[in-house]
């Protein structure tokens, strides 16, 4: 298909996203109507009555009309969808263009037609009015859409009757035809409909990540405020006071010091809790946050948990593997179902995380550098390191990103030293083509015994 071979990047089909699977099947959708009739008007112009009653030149001119009008009208199409989208707009001189050709092609098909008999002349112009019936109903409101193939019903009618068909021959000619023109407008416009829906939900999300971050930062602000506006007010205060009793020799200046610096350790006390709050991950509440985002995206996760005796540590660890697989789940590949399981096997703590539609090179493998923090349940954020780019930091405020280097940040270097620090060992890569296995392993033989990790039993949700 020519208009539909116009400007399309070839790639294949496991290789792009859902949105951009369902952009290319809409998109194909409308040239597929095009073309049909375009090709179906060409078959019927070279027909036997159509060549054994009509000249040869209009014979041989009617095919070639009739495909300069399928090319017109399939780049009009590609700029019309792209209008429709809000991502372009229609040049006044195509859309000239393509309804000069479609009259010229119109006129010549009834002409010929005409020629080999009534009967051919209202299927001619049904198959010559697909195409631009197809493109203009992307151009105007519906209302107008209606309007203009009411008007053109009626000029059918008068036609036909003029041509010397009954009058149940003219209505029904037009109806057919004016069922086809409309059932082409509706097609055109329902399926761009659809994909104009899909890519403002992806506008959204965007939108709603963007405001997630920024309500984080305020948070985080807010609680550094809290916990450093009135320390720094009194250190200030406490310190002008002892300049003061400095100059006049008193005293009292040291004990106003000693005091400041008791302000000042309390304080850096203070903001490390605060950081604390938000780099520690919680490994069931990792667990339920990882199943509510993926369930949240359309992903199928399934979370299965058995009884473990773990320490803290080593449940703020596995956590974050948790919360970066998540990441990794949402930011590489098209899936669909994610398992995540953790369980004890071989006298050791086994955390699975394994989804599908995972592309061929596995995430982390050698992305660089500064990621920016994305809100998520607590902590600070983690640049995650991509395929080849740099991974953007999620879950927290003040994200960092990981190079190949090995420097403490984040993403899957980052969780093998949190792991190392508790004797864990992290495994990642495919497990089989298109489905992506991380795998945390923690030894329990050096890990004493410790209260019960609580039993989440079986958190099982089927995406859309």
């Amino acid at each position: 298909m020519l208009g539909f071979a116009v400007r399309v990047r070839v790639k294949g089909w496991s290789g792009r996203s859902r949105l951009a699977k369902v952009d290319l099947y809409s998109r194909g959708t409308v040239y597929l109507i095009l073309w049909t009739g375009v090709l179906m008007l060409v078959a019927l112009l070279l027909s036997d009555p159509v060549r054994r009653n009509a000249p040869v030149p209009l014979v041989a001119a009617g095919p070639v009309l009739a495909l300069a009008e399928g090319v017109v009208c399939a780049r009009l199409a590609r700029h019309a969808m792209d209008a429709y989208l809000g991502q372009g707009r229609v040049s006044r001189k195509l859309l000239c263009w393509s309804l000069a050709m479609t009259a010229a092609a119109l006129t010549l098909a009834g002409v010929l037609a005409s020629m080999a008999g009534p009967d051919l002349l209202a299927t001619a112009l049904a198959m010559g009015l697909i195409a631009p019936a197809a493109v203009h109903a992307l151009l105007v409101p519906v209302k107008v859409t209606a309007l203009i193939q009411s008007i053109g019903a009626a000029l059918l009618f008068a036609l036909f009757m003029a041509a010397g068909m009954t009058a149940w021959q003219s209505l029904f000619s037009t109806l057919f035809i004016g069922f086809m023109a409309a059932w082409m407008a509706f097609g055109t416009r329902a399926s761009m409909w659809i994909l104009s829906v899909m890519w403002e939900l992806r506008e959204a999300r965007d939108v709603q990540a963007r405001l997630a971050v920024a309500e984080e930062r305020l948070r985080f602000g807010r609680d550094l405020h809290d916990v450093m506006g009135r320390n720094l007010a009194v250190v200030a205060l406490k310190s002008e006071l002892a300049v003061q009793l400095s100059r006049r020799g008193r005293p009292e200046a040291v004990d106003q010091m000693l005091e400041v610096q008791r302000i000042a350790r309390e304080t850096q006390r203070e903001v490390r809790e605060v950081v604390r709050g938000y780099r520690e991950a919680d490994l069931k509440v990792e667990l339920e946050g990882a199943r509510g985002v993926l369930d949240a995206a359309g992903i199928a996760c399934t979370v299965v948990v058995g009884e473990l005796e773990l320490r803290d540590e080593v449940r703020s660890a596995l956590g974050w593997v948790v919360r970066e697989a998540t990441t990794n789940v949402l930011r590489h590949g098209d899936t669909r179902r994610c398992t995540i399981s953790l369980g004890a096997v071989d006298g050791a703590a086994l955390l699975i995380v394994e989804n599908d539609g995972a592309a061929q090179n596995p995430p982390g493998a050698a992305g660089a550098g500064t990621g920016s923090g994305v809100a998520g349940s607590s902590g600070t954020g983690s640049g995650v390191a991509g395929s080849s780019d740099a991974g953007p930091g999620v879950t927290g405020i003040t994200g960092s990103g990981f190079d190949s280097a090995g420097r403490p940040g984040s993403g899957l270097a980052g969780l093998r030293e949190r792991l190392s620090a508790v004797g864990g060992v992290l495994e990642a890569g495919h497990a089989r083509p298109g489905h992506f296995r991380l795998t945390a392993r923690v030894p329990l033989s050096a890990l004493p015994v410790l209260p019960v990790l609580p039993v989440l039993s079986v958190l099982s949700e089927e995406g859309a």
